[in-house]
C-alpha cells in the first residue's frame, strides 16, 4: 500500500496529465480562457476551485464577475473570500470588487481598503487606482485620509498606477481641463502598460481640437487590438469620446470605424452604434439602428434591451408603446440601472393604466442608489405629489436635495420651494434623513456632481481600469 503521505504528490501528478485523464487542469482553462471558450474554463476551474485550489477560485470568481448578472456577481464575491485568506491576488481581486459594489456598506469599504493595502503589501499591483477611488467616493469613511497627499506620496514611491490615480483625482476634482499637458505627458509614457490611457489620450487630443494626434493614437490603438494587446471595450470607450459632444467637435465617422469591426465578437459594439444613430436622428437612420439593436439582442446584451426599452418608452422614432418599453426594459433591469429609472416612470406615471406606486418607489430607488440623478428628482416628485403613496414632505426635500447636488438643473427651484413648506422640526428630521442616505449610498452622488465622471474599476482585469464612467 502507497505511504499515504505520498498521496498528495500522486495526486498532483495525475492533475499534471489532466489532458489524458480527463481531471480538471487549470492550464487547460487558461487557455480555453485565451480564445473565449469560456464553457471549457468554468467547467477546468470549478473542479479545481472545489478541490480548494486558490488561484482557480480566483479564475472562476472572474468569470462570474465578467457575466454582470448581480447574482453572479454575489457568487464572485463569495469565491474570492475562500481564496483571500491564502492568496494575495485574491484579496486584491476581492478588494476592488467591495470598492466598486453598489451600495456597499460602510464596513465594506473599510474591508476593502484593508484588504486593498495588504494586497498591496504583498507585491499586488493593481491596487492603486481601486483605493483612490474608495477615498474620493466615501470620504466620509475615510475622514483622515487626504487623497491628494496619499496620492502624492504613491507618486514618490514609484508605486505603479499612481500616476494614473492623479488623472483620477484631477477628473473627481473638477480640474481636468487645467491638466491637459501633464495628463498627456502621464498617458503617453503609460500607454503600453496602462490601455485605458487610449481614452485619456483621446479626450485630451478631442478637447484641444489636434485632429493629427487623434488620428495617430487611433492608427496606433487599431494596431494594438489587432494584435491582442488592447481589448474591445477600450475601442469602445475610444469611440464614445470621439462621438460625445461636449469633448470637442464629434467625428462620429471614426467612431463608426472603430466599433463595427469589433462588433460580431464584442456585441456591445452593436449598441454604441445603435447609440450613434440614436444621437444623430437623420433620415433613413432607424432601421439601421433597430438592426445593430436586433444584433445585440441576439447576442444577449442587456445595453441593447435597454435602449429599445427607452424608444418605445420616449416614443420618438418608434411609436410609444408602454408594454413594449416595459417587457425590454425589465430584461436590462438586473445590470442597466437606467432600466429601473424608467420603469419607475412607467409605473409613477401609470402608462399602463394605473399607478403602481410600490413599484415606482422600489425601481426609482434602486435607480437613485446607483447614481440615477433623474431618479432622485422623480423620488421627490413621487412623495410631494403623493400619487398613491402618502406624501411626505420631509423624503422629497431628502430627494431634491440629492437631485440638486448631482446636477439635476430643475432641482433647485423644486428643493426652495419644498424647504419653505418645512417646520424647524422637520427641516431637522430631514437633514437626519438626508445625512443617513448619504451614508448609505457612500456619498457616490456628490461625487458624480463634483466630477461628473467616476473611476470604473474591474476587478477582473489587472491593467484595463477605466477612467471614465
Amino acid at each position: 500500500m502507497a505511504d499515504i503521505r505520498l498521496r498528495p504528490l500522486l495526486f498532483l501528478g495525475a492533475l499534471s496529465l489532466a489532458g489524458c485523464t480527463g481531471l480538471p487542469d487549470q492550464r487547460l482553462a487558461q487557455e480555453a480562457m485565451a480564445r473565449g471558450d469560456t464553457a471549457t474554463a468554468e467547467r477546468n476551474y470549478r473542479q479545481l476551485a472545489d478541490l480548494g485550489y486558490a488561484d482557480a477560485q480566483v479564475g472562476l470568481a472572474d468569470i462570474q464577475l465578467e457575466t454582470g448578472d448581480a447574482e453572479q456577481r454575489r457568487q464572485a464575491e463569495a469565491t474570492y473570500r475562500k481564496a483571500a485568506a491564502t492568496s494575495p491576488r485574491a484579496s486584491a481581486r476581492l478588494g476592488r470588487l467591495l470598492a466598486s459594489k453598489p451600495g456597499a456598506s460602510v464596513a465594506e469599504q473599510r474591508e476593502a481598503e484593508t484588504l486593498l493595502r495588504d494586497a498591496m503589501a504583498a507585491g499586488e499591483q493593481n491596487t492603486v487606482l481601486p483605493l483612490t477611488l474608495l477615498y474620493v467616493q466615501h470620504p466620509q469613511t475615510f475622514p483622515t485620509v487626504n487623497a491628494q497627499q496619499q496620492v502624492s506620496q504613491w507618486r514618490a514611491e514609484g508605486q505603479p498606477q499612481a500616476e494614473l490615480a492623479q488623472v483620477l483625482l484631477y477628473r473627481a476634482q473638477g480640474t481636468y481641463d487645467q491638466h491637459l499637458d501633464e495628463i498627456e505627458r502621464i498617458c503617453k509614457a503609460a500607454l503600453t502598460v496602462q490601455d485605458a490611457c487610449y481614452v485619456e489620450l483621446a479626450t485630451v487630443y478631442q478637447k484641444r481640437g489636434q485632429r493629427e494626434h487623434q488620428q495617430a493614437l487611433i492608427a496606433q490603438l487599431q494596431n494594438a487590438y489587432q494584435n491582442g494587446r488592447v481589448p474591445p471595450q477600450r475601442v469602445d470607450s475610444v469611440a464614445q469620446v470621439l462621438a460625445d459632444p461636449t469633448l470637442g467637435t464629434p467625428d462620429i465617422e471614426t467612431a463608426t470605424a472603430l466599433l463595427e469591426p469589433i462588433a460580431p465578437s464584442y456585441p456591445a459594439a452593436w449598441v454604441s452604434l445603435a447609440r450613434l444613430l440614436y444621437d444623430d436622428p437623420a433620415p433613413g437612420n432607424t432601421e439601421q439602428m433597430l438592426e445593430y439593436l436586433q444584433r445585440a439582442r441576439d447576442a444577449g446584451e442587456p445595453r441593447a434591451e435597454l435602449l429599445l426599452g427607452k424608444l418605445y418608452y420616449e416614443g420618438k422614432v418608434v411609436p410609444q408603446d408602454p408594454a413594449k418599453a416595459e417587457e425590454h426594459l425589465l430584461k436590462a433591469a438586473a445590470t442597466e440601472p437606467s432600466a429601473n429609472y424608467y420603469l419607475g416612470q412607467i409605473y409613477r406615471r401609470g402608462y399602463l393604466g394605473e399607478v403602481d406606486p410600490d413599484e415606482a418607489l422600489d425601481r426609482l430607488l434602486s435607480a437613485a442608489r446607483s447614481g440615477h440623478a433623474s431618479a432622485d428628482f422623480a423620488l421627490a416628485q413621487l412623495f410631494s405629489q403623493g400619487r398613491g403613496v402618502q406624501p411626505d414632505l420631509i423624503n422629497a426635500y431628502v430627494f431634491s436635495q440629492l437631485a440638486e447636488q448631482a446636477g439635476k438643473p430643475e432641482a433647485p427651484a423644486f428643493s426652495a420651494q419644498l424647504a419653505q413648506q418645512l417646520s424647524p422640526t422637520q427641516r431637522a428630521e430631514a437633514q437626519k434623513r438626508l445625512q443617513e442616505e448619504r451614508q448609505f449610498r457612500g456619498d457616490s452622488t456628490m461625487l458624480r456632481a463634483a466630477s461628473g465622471e467616476v473611476l470604473s474599476v474591474e476587478p477582473a482585469a489587472s491593467n484595463t481600469a477605466d477612467l471614465r464612467p
